[in-house]
């Protein structure tokens, strides 16, 4: 017994050694302040060594250092900012996942807002955006079990699951004066990030859920599908409930629309840490009225294209105030497999805008309409009903039709491409009348169309 006390006193003095040196390494200096500042980390370390040292030998169960030091890391971390963090080697591989592949979960992105779990927004057509969740929503509790002093991955880990599995999590919206409990089934996660579709002819829609390995390239392909078809008047780009994600797929957006100039830029406490991101002459070139439609849940990457296109004057932007994610963290791998998120940096829009915060204002303000599932299934049902007019049969001692003979009974059809391309227009014209801002978008691009017109032909 002694000799394991010894042992484990020896591992602590170890510790300190190593660690003391390579600390000192960092910070001498011949100027005074910064030896001031060394010998203080040196009195902390000492600190932290005791405190482990103490917990080891007296605490009420043996513990495992391995995870007093992870949470000593995590503490350290997550007391700088709600976006750096400690990554334990399944923690970083679920990080990739996430801009590589699918995973099995409710589909929200989520951050920590003035310390409270909160929700970015949900991604499209899953668990959380079929049940009615919305960006700015507070997630209080996990199964019954509060999200006080929980970790970004620590929840994540608590969301995922196996699909088919519930999960059931209590939200605090605003105007709220209770709790509301969400039982949602996981489901598999598919990380499409593009979707695509003609609003009218020469109106195209195109839809960014988050900007991840392909999108780049998959924006392409549809934009590139949708102009063959018929050359766009006018483009609406929708970034709502876009929570971010790849830099370099934010600037490659954005570079599509611009030919020359700054895109985004970052300033770092480091000067030679600083990155800046150019436009560049492009060999296919859409010149058409772009409205980028943005909201609460619209962050970081979706941001940084929202504030490019907006200061180079290249696009409308219309929606609400975006969510104003505008850090830059990079990921440091270690060598047992573990990484390291760490914010190092912040946006800056090309006028010189800081994101952070704030967010995108945009051009035309138009609130967001958050509906109930019951409210739009009621809405789509009228939507259904068709319009009564009076008819001659209506009005009262009105002729009968006396002609002999039965009237033709109307033959079945089989529905052709033509009678296909109708529905899916009619369709369209239903998601339009349902969404005010797109139906304003929609409106401003044939507006511009319209007048520019008639100023060519003056």
């Amino acid at each position: 017994m002694k000799s394991a006390f010894f042992t484990k006193k020896r591992l602590f003095i170890a510790v300190t050694v190593l660690i003391l040196p390579l600390l000192a390494l960092q910070f001498i200096d011949n100027d005074s302040c910064v030896i001031a500042k060394t010998r203080d980390t040196y009195k902390q370390l000492e600190t932290f060594t005791a405190v482990l040292h103490m917990i080891d030998q007296n605490y009420v169960e043996e513990v495992d250092s391995k995870k007093l030091i992870e949470g000593a890391i995590n503490g350290m971390l997550s007391s700088l900012d709600p976006h750096s963090s400690y990554m334990s080697p399944e923690d970083f591989k679920e990080l990739q996942i996430e801009t590589q592949g699918s995973f099995s979960g409710i589909g929200i992105e989520i951050t920590m807002k003035d310390s409270i779990l909160t929700v970015v927004s949900p991604i499209d057509d899953t668990p959380a955006f079929k049940s009615g969740l919305k960006a700015g929503d507070k997630i209080l509790k996990i199964e019954g079990e509060t999200t006080k002093n929980i970790t970004l991955m620590g929840a994540v880990k608590k969301l995922r699951g196996p699909k088919g599995t519930d999960v059931t999590i209590s939200i605090h919206r605003e105007g709220w004066t209770e709790l509301k409990d969400f039982t949602l089934t996981r489901a598999d996660i598919p990380l499409l990030s593009v979707k695509s579709k003609i609003l009218e002819p020469g109106y195209g829609y195109l839809r960014i859920r988050s900007f991840q390995a392909n999108t780049t390239r998959d924006f392409k392909e549809a934009l590139q599908k949708i102009s063959k078809e018929q050359p766009l008047e006018g483009l609406v780009l929708d970034l709502r409930n876009n929570p971010g994600g790849l830099l370099e797929q934010s600037v490659r957006i954005s570079d599509i629309f611009l030919e020359d100039g700054l895109i985004v830029y970052t300033k770092a406490r480091k000067k030679e840490n600083n990155l800046s991101f150019s436009a560049h002459k492009n060999y296919l070139k859409y010149d058409c009225p772009i409205v980028v439609l943005v909201n609460e849940g619209s962050a970081s990457a979706s941001e940084i294209v929202a504030g490019a296109l907006q200061d180079h004057k290249r696009a409308l932007i219309l929606g609400a105030q975006t969510f104003g994610k505008g850090s830059v963290q990079t990921i440091h791998p270690m060598a047992s497999g573990a990484g390291v998120r760490l914010t190092t940096a912040l946006y800056y829009t090309p006028s010189g805008r800081s994101i952070q915060a704030k967010g995108i204002t945009p051009d035309i303000i138009i609130p967001s309409t958050f509906l109930s599932k019951e409210e739009l299934d009621r809405r789509k049902e009228k939507s259904k009903e068709k319009p009564k007019f009076i008819k001659e049969a209506d009005l009262l001692h009105h002729f009968e039709n006396k002609s002999e003979g039965d009237s033709p009974k109307e033959v079945q059809k089989e529905p052709s491409k033509e009678d296909a391309a109708k529905d899916k227009l009619a369709e369209i014209k239903e998601q339009i009348e349902q969404d005010n801002q797109l139906k304003q978008a929609l409106m401003i691009l044939k507006g511009a169309a319209i007048f520019g017109s008639q100023v060519t032909q003056k």
